[in-house]
C-alpha cells in the first residue's frame, strides 16, 4: 500500500517548506521476538525470557546513551522514526545507536513503524514533525503491548512527562530513565549514576527523571543568559558579534582566547564570568568589551589566590568562582615538548599591552565530549560529613582547562580513588558548574595502566580491538611473495639491490627501506622503498573504512595502537631483513653533486640485507674497518644526504629543535628507569633527507597529474605576532632575530651562538619551534599553488608518502600515484571534493590527537619517573613572571614554573639562597621589566633574565583534586654541586 504524509518544516533560513514523504506500507515487517507466531525465526533478536522489553523515544536516544550501553539495558525496540531523527539530529549519537543495534549481546531491535500498516500514522492539522514522531512511537508501543499481551510487558522509556502522560491515557505503560532503574532495576546499582542530568525541563518534581537534583525556581542566577541562535546571527552580521573557537590557557583556565578574523587578533576572555559558560573548543559569539576595559594576560605564574585577580583551584572546586573575573588556579605544573598551541604562547608575549577583551554572548557550536571527560571526584573536607545514598559532588577533570562537573551519584565514598569518565549534560545560567552524569570506571588513581587509559580517552583515541570484518580483509599468515605477485602490472622485480632499512631501537612495523649504487656512467640510482600496503587494503573494504577513520597509528611510550591490524604492520607489510616483500619505490639517478638527473616511480618487490637500528647504522658509517656493500652503501648515502640537507638550509629551510626524551624501561616491571634527551646522530637525519626527497617527488607527480584533488601537506607561514615571544626574548640577551622570511629566519637561528654556552643555540630553536603554526593536510583544489607552501621545509609542494602503514594520508597518496601511473583508476573518494576535504579534516584531527596522547604518554612516565626520586639538574629560563619563572630543564626535556613568591598552598621555592635568605626573597616584592624580560626583587638580591642558567630540585607533590605534579624548585649553583658529588 502507497501513502504520502505531508508536513510543514522552516529551514535554517527561515523559510517555510512543504515536505511530502513517501511510504509503502507492509503486512510482513516484523516485531524482532519469538514470543509473536507471526514473525519469522531469522528475525528474532528480542529474548522471550527477559523481564520487559523497552520502546525508547528520540531524548532517550540522544541524550541517555551512557545509559543505554550499560550491559544491563537489554531488550530494547527502536523504532525506524526514533533512528532517523537521531541521524538527523547528532551523527555521533546516531553512530552509538547503530553499534547497539548491531550488537548481538544486547538485543535491540529495529522496528520499522514507518513501513508497517497497522503503526504507520498520518500527520495531523497543526502538528509539528517532533509531536507526530512522538505519537507514532506511542502507537507502537501500544501495538507491541497489544500483540504481545498477557506473554511480554512492554514498557514506553521517555523523560518527556506530557509524552507519559498521554500514554498512560493510551493504556500504555511509560515511565522516566531514573523511576525505570529504581523501581525496575534495583540490581544494577550503577544505572541511576549514568542517568544523564537536566536534558528535559518537562520532569516531574518527584520523580526527577533527567537525573538532575530538584532545583529552585528562585536560584541565583550566576551567568548572563545566552543569546538566540537568530539574535547571534544578527549580531555577527552587523558586526557587533565577532565568532571563533574558544581556546582554554592551559596554564590559566581562567584565560582564554577566541581567534577572530573579523578583529585580526585574538580576543582574550579574562575570567569565568566573562567565558560565560564556554568551554574548550566551543564555537562561540564574543562581544567585545569598552576598550577602556581592555587587559593583557595575567603577567604572574597562576596559583596565587586572590591576589592575581582569581580564586585559587581549590576555591573554585569549593563553588566561589561566581567572583572570579581573572586569574588564578593551579598552574600546569609542567610540559614535556612544545604547548598545545603556539598563538597562546605568542599572546603570552605580549602581556605589557592591553588586547581586545570580550565577553561570550551566545554559544553557536558546543564541544562538549559525547564520550565523556577523564577526572576524579573532589576529596571531601576533613569536618565534611559522609556521603550517604545519593550525593551531590564535583568531579574534577584531569584536564584543568575544563571546569568541575556536579554530578549525582550513590557510589561517591568507593569512587573516591578511582580514575572516572564523566559526561556533560547541561550547564544552566544559574549553577556555578555544568551538570552531568557518572558514565563509568577506569581504576585506581595512579596505576599506570588506567593513567594510560585517561591519556587515551582524553585525546579521543580509538583503541577499539580490530572486528572480524576488519580481520578477514588480512591475508592468512605465512604469507609470502608469489609469482602472480611479481607478474602484476608495473611491478619490478628490485631483490637484487643493496636494500637496508634504518629505524628506532624496536620498531617492528618498518615501512621504508633505503639503497644506493653506482652507475656505469658515475652517477647513482638512489631508492627509497616504501610498504605497499595498498595492496592489501582496497578501497571501501571494512580494513579501509576502519583505517580512515582512525587516520593514524598512535605511539606512546610503551605502546602503540595501530591503524592497521598487527599481521599487517608487523609481518605482511614490515620491510623485515631477509623477507621478501611487496613496495611502492621511487627511484632517482643523481649525480656526485646529489642533483636529480632522472625520477622513476614503480610498484617492486625486493629482499632487505639488513633491518638495522639507528645506532648501529651510525657505528657501520663510522667504522673505518667496515668495507661490506651495505655500509659503502649507507656511506654514500650519508654523503648525498649532507649535500641535500646543506641544499635546503639554502633554499630557506629551517633547522628546529624539539625536546623530545626517550626512556630506558625496566623488562619486568615496565616503569622508567632513566629519561634523558633523545640525541639525533648522522643516521637518522640520512634518512630523514631520503624521505623528504621521495615526498617532495611523488607531490609534484600527482599534483602535476592531479591538480585539483590531490592531497597535499601545507605549512603556513607564521603570522608575525607569532613571532613575538621569541623576538621579545632575543632582543632581552642582545640577539637579533630576522623573521622576514624562512631563509633570513634560518641564519639568524645559525648566528644565535654563545661561545660559553653551547646549549643556547638549541634552546633558541626549541622556543622558535614553538612559534611556528601547525601543518595541515589539504586537498589542491581548495588552495592557490602559492599556498601549498611548506615553510619549515622551504618547499613549494609537499605530501605524505612514506609511512603508509601508520598514516592513512600516504594510503591516499599511493592510491593516487597508482593512478598517475595507469596501474589503477582514479579513487572514487578523490573525485569527491566535499568528502576529500572532510577526509583531511579528520586526517588533521587525528594526526594532532595522536601528537598530545604521546606527549601525554611522556608526562606520565616522567611522573612515574620521579615519583619516588628527587632530582638536582641544570635548567634554563624561558619566560619570566612578575612572581616567578618557567625553566627548561635540558637533561629532561621538562619545562614548568617555579615560584619566586609564595603559592597559595603556603609553600615556597623562592630561590637559590639560605632558608633566612629565602624568607627575606619571598616576603619582597618583585618588579617585571617585560622589555628586558627580567624580574629583580626590590632589594636587588634575587634577579632573572630569560636564558639566564639556573639549577633547581625536581620531585612530584600529590595536588589537588588527586592531580598528581612535578614541582621544580630553585636551588643554588653549590646545592646542585653538593648533589651531584653525592650521586658521583
Amino acid at each position: 500500500m502507497h501513502h504520502n504524509n505531508q508536513f510543514v518544516k522552516k529551514t535554517k533560513k527561515g523559510q517555510i517548506r512543504k515536505v511530502v514523504r513517501e511510504h509503502y506500507l507492509r503486512d510482513d515487517i516484523w516485531s524482532g521476538t519469538p514470543l509473536d507466531e507471526e514473525c519469522e525465526a531469522s528475525a528474532h533478536k528480542l529474548s522471550a525470557s527477559a523481564s520487559h522489553y523497552l520502546v525508547i523515544d528520540t531524548n532517550i536516544a540522544l541524550h541517555q546513551l551512557d545509559f543505554l550501553e550499560h550491559p544491563a539495558i537489554t531488550d530494547v525496540v527502536v523504532c525506524s522514526v526514533v533512528l532517523e531523527e537521531v541521524r538527523h539530529k547528532n551523527s555521533a549519537a546516531y553512530q552509538r545507536l547503530r553499534a547497539l543495534c548491531a550488537s548481538d549481546a544486547k538485543r535491540f531491535y529495529v522496528f520499522a513503524n514507518e513501513h508497517h500498516r497497522e503503526t504507520f500514522i498520518k500527520s495531523e492539522a497543526g502538528e509539528s514533525p517532533n509531536d507526530r514522531n512522538d505519537r507514532a512511537i506511542r502507537v507502537a508501543t501500544k501495538w507491541y503491548a497489544d500483540r504481545l499481551a498477557g506473554r511480554m510487558e512492554v514498557i514506553l522509556l521517555t523523560n518527556d512527562s506530557g509524552s507519559r502522560r498521554l500514554a498512560e491515557e493510551e493504556g500504555v505503560r511509560a515511565i522516566g530513565a531514573a523511576s525505570y532503574v529504581r523501581l525496575l532495576r534495583p540490581d544494577a546499582t550503577e544505572l541511576l549514576d549514568m542517568v544523564a542530568a537536566g536534558t528535559v525541563v518537562e520532569e516531574d518534581p518527584e520523580e526527577e527523571d533527567g537525573g538532575a537534583p530538584v532545583r529552585s525556581a528562585k536560584r541565583k542566577r550566576i551567568y548572563e543568559e545566552h543569546k538566540t541562535f537568530s539574535e547571534v546571527q544578527a549580531g555577527i552580521r552587523e558586526g557587533r558579534f565577532h565568532q571563533g573557537a574558544l581556546r582554554v590557557n592551559r596554564y590559566n583556565p581562567y584565560e582564554g582566547y577566541v581567534g577572530s578574523d573579523s578583529v585580526g587578533q585574538d580576543i582574550l576572555l579574562a575570567g569565568r564570568s566573562h567565558m560565560n559558560r564556554a568551554m574548550d573548543g566551543d564555537i562561540v559569539a564574543v562581544e567585545l568589551l569598552p576598550e577602556s576595559e581592555w587587559r593583557g594576560p595575567s603577567s604572574k605564574l597562576p596559583g596565587q589566590g586572590k591576589a592575581t585577580g582569581g580564586g585559587s583551584d581549590a576555591a573554585e572546586e569549593e563553588g566561589n568562582e561566581e567572583e572570579d573575573v581573572g586569574a588564578g588556579a593551579e598552574p600546569e605544573v609542567f610540559q614535556v615538548g612544545p604547548p598545545d598551541d603556539p598563538s597562546v604562547l605568542a599572546q603570552r608575549a605580549g602581556e605589557e599591552a592591553k588586547q581586545p577583551t570580550g565577553r561570550v554572548v551566545g554559544i553557536i557550536s558546543r564541544n562538549w565530549r559525547s564520550r565523556g571527560y577523564c577526572g576524579s571526584l573532589k576529596p571531601p573536607s576533613a569536618h565534611a560529613r559522609p556521603l550517604h545514598g545519593a550525593s551531590n559532588v564535583l568531579f574534577l577533570p584531569v584536564e584543568r582547562r575544563y571546569p568541575a562537573i556536579r554530578i549525582q551519584t550513590r557510589q561517591a565514598d568507593s569512587l573516591m580513588d578511582k580514575r572516572l569518565v564523566v559526561a556533560i549534560d547541561s550547564w544552566p545560567s544559574d549553577s556555578t558548574h555544568p551538570l552531568g552524569h557518572y558514565v563509568r570506571t577506569l581504576g585506581t588513581i595512579g596505576d599506570k595502566d588506567t593513567e594510560t587509559e585517561v591519556v587515551l580517552i582524553e585525546n579521543d583515541i580509538n583503541t577499539s580491538p580490530f572486528t572480524p570484518a576488519v580481520h578477514e580483509c588480512v591475508p592468512t599468515l605465512p604469507w609470502r611473495v608469489t609469482e602472480d605477485h611479481l607478474a602484476q602490472p608495473g611491478r619490478t622485480d628490485l631483490r637484487h639491490l643493496p636494500v637496508c632499512s634504518v629505524d628506532p631501537p624496536g620498531c617492528k612495523d618498518i615501512d621504508d627501506a633505503l639503497h644506493v649504487r653506482p652507475l656505469p656512467n658515475g652517477n647513482y640510482e638512489l631508492g627509497v622503498h616504501i610498504a605497499d600496503v595498498t595492496n592489501f587494503l582496497r578501497p571501501g573494504s571494512a580494513m579501509d573504512v576502519e583505517a580512515a577513520a582512525r587516520a593514524t597509528t598512535t605511539y606512546l611510550v610503551q605502546r602503540r595502537i595501530d591503524m592497521l591490524p598487527k599481521p599487517l604492520t608487523e609481518d605482511i607489510c614490515s620491510l623485515r631483513g631477509g623477507e621478501e616483500r611487496l613496495t611502492f619505490s621511487v627511484l632517482w639517478e643523481v649525480n656526485d653533486n646529489a642533483e636529480i638527473q632522472s625520477t622513476k616511480f614503480t610498484k617492486g618487490v625486493i629482499k632487505s640485507r639488513a633491518a638495522l637500528q639507528y645506532a648501529e647504522a651510525q657505528s657501520r658509517i663510522d667504522d673505518p674497518r667496515l668495507q661490506d656493500e651495505i655500509t659503502l652503501s649507507l656511506r654514500t648515502m650519508n654523503k648525498l644526504a649532507k649535500i641535500l640537507r646543506r641544499r635546503r638550509a639554502e633554499r630557506g629551510a629551517l633547522q628546529l629543535a624539539s625536546p623530545e626524551v626517550k626512556f630506558t624501561i625496566d623488562t619486568e616491571t615496565h616503569d622508567p628507569l632513566d629519561v634523558g634527551m633523545y640525541q639525533v646522530q648522522e643516521a637518522n637525519q640520512m634518512v630523514e633527507e631520503m624521505m623528504l626527497l621521495a615526498n617532495v617527488s611523488v607531490a609534484e607527480a600527482i599534483a602535476h597529474h592531479f591538480p585539483s584533488c590531490s592531497l597535499l601537506r601545507r605549512h603556513p607561514v607564521p603570522a608575525p605576532r607569532q613571532f613575538e615571544p621569541i623576538l621579545q626574548a632575543a632582543a632581552a640577551v642582545g640577539l637579533t632575530l630576522d623573521v622576514s622570511t624562512s631563509k633570513s629566519l634560518a641564519e639568524s637561528l645559525d648566528a644565535a651562538v654563545r661561545p660559553e654556552d653551547p646549549y643556547f643555540n638549541k634552546l633558541v630553536r626549541i622556543l622558535s619551534t614553538r612559534c611556528m603554526t601547525q601543518a595541515l593536510y589539504f586537498c589542491s583544489g581548495d588552495h592557490a599553488p602559492h599556498e601549498f607552501l611548506h615553510y619549515g621545509l622551504a618547499s613549494p609542494i609537499y605530501t605524505h608518502f612514506t609511512s603508509p602503514i601508520r598514516r592513512y594520508a600516504d594510503v591516499m597518496v599511493h592510491r593516487l600515484l597508482a593512478a598517475v601511473l595507469q596501474l589503477e583508476s582514479l579513487p572514487e573518494t578523490a573525485r569527491d571534493r566535499e568528502g576529500l576535504r572532510a577526509g583531511a579534516d579528520n586526517l588533521n584531527k587525528r594526526h594532532r590527537n595522536a601528537q598530545l596522547a604521546g606527549r601525554a604518554s611522556v608526562e606520565l612516565h616522567t611522573l612515574i619517573f620521579f615519583k619516588d626520586r628527587t632530582v638536582h639538574a641544570d635548567a634554563r629560563v624561558t619566560k619570566v613572571k612578575a612572581n616567578g619563572l618557567i625553566v627548561f630543564v635540558p637533561k629532561y626535556g621538562i619545562e614548568g614554573p617555579v615560584y619566586l613568591t609564595p603559592r597559595a598552598d603556603g609553600n615556597s621555592n623562592s630561590g637559590p639562597s639560605s632558608s633566612s635568605n629565602n624568607k627575606a626573597v619571598a616576603e619582597s616584592a618583585f618588579v617585571l621589566d617585560e622589555k628586558k624580560q627580567t624580574v629583580v626583587s626590590r632589594d636587588g638580591s634575587v634577579r632573572y633574565r630569560v636564558f639566564d642558567p639556573c639549577a633547581v630540585r625536581i620531585h612530584v607533590e600529590e595536588g589537588y583534586g588527586h592531580r598528581r605534579q612535578l614541582v621544580l624548585e630553585l636551588i643554588s649553583r653549590e646545592q646542585l654541586q653538593e648533589a651531584e658529588q653525592m650521586v658521583a
